[in-house]
């Protein structure tokens, strides 16, 4: 049996970016593992909470309903804050996840790795997908943590298809709908959001499990932007949502479709 481990940098990240492929092999009889390093501190607010009421504490109870969902066997956190935005004065606040020693918080990932033994490990592409610090954090840790584990794990790298999503601004576009954005566009770092269809190994089909993801994601439902994603007609939710993508570096160039994971 493999065993995986996810590691987000935030409540939510799981359902968008991997939930797929958790659930799929989760199916397949593998055992998962998601990490989070932070509690999503930024995050929306929920009106119920009120003005006291903990917002890290909510999220981890939206990812611990979501990790039932996907079939996640172990749900952990790495104890971080998060980090905000590029520029925010959250980056260099004690205890945030950007400002983190690094050998330090991937000492912490690390330690999860020797108890699971784990087979691989998936972090997040070189710049976080979208320039988010803790993204970017994400990136640094991951490979850290698997130089520092007693076993190395295989490491692979969620991000974002943005020749793909070209396509699909430009097919909806063609049928009258403005996205409203470019995935060409400068990110939150002045990147454009994830890599070229020619940097990226993996590309899993998780359509057939697509109902299960939005569930997965409609557990973080305090959060504005998984409101507008659960918004999105059934079809147009699996045409963004549907396929997950994982660059692996050292592999040659080349995708293939196969669920890296079992």
């Amino acid at each position: 049996m493999t065993t995986t481990v996810f590691f987000h940098a935030h409540p939510d990240d799981e359902a968008t970016g991997t939930a797929g492929s958790i659930i799929l092999t989760s199916r397949a009889g593998g055992r998962v593992v998601v990490v989070y390093a932070t509690g999503g501190e930024h995050g929306t607010r929920p009106d119920e909470l009120g003005e006291g009421g903990d917002l890290a504490a909510h999220r981890r109870a939206e990812a611990e309903a979501s990790a039932v969902v996907t079939g996640t066997h172990r749900v952990e956190w790495l104890g971080y804050v998060d980090s905000g935005m590029t520029g925010w004065e959250h980056n260099a606040w004690d205890g945030s996840f950007h400002g983190a020693d690094l050998d330090e918080a991937a000492g912490r990932l690390a330690a999860i790795l020797d108890e699971e033994d784990a087979d691989i490990l998936v972090g997040y592409d070189w710049h976080g997908g979208y320039g988010h610090p803790d993204h970017v954090k994400v990136n640094h840790v991951a490979h850290r943590a698997a130089e520092l584990a007693t076993r190395r794990p295989r490491v692979l790298e969620n991000t974002m298809n943005r020749d793909r999503m070209r396509e699909q601004v430009e097919q909806a576009k063609a049928a009258g709908i403005d996205p409203g954005f470019s995935p060409d566009d400068p990110m939150d770092d002045g990147n454009p959001m994830g890599l070229p269809q020619s940097e990226i190994h993996h590309a899993v089909d998780v359509t057939e499990a697509i109902d299960v993801k939005r569930a997965a994601l409609a557990c973080h439902s305090s959060q504005g932007d998984v409101q507008q994603m659960l918004q999105m007609p059934p079809e147009v939710f699996a045409a963004a949502f549907g396929v997950e993508h994982y660059a692996e570096p050292g592999r040659p160039e080349g995708m293939s479709s196969a669920l890296p994971f079992v």
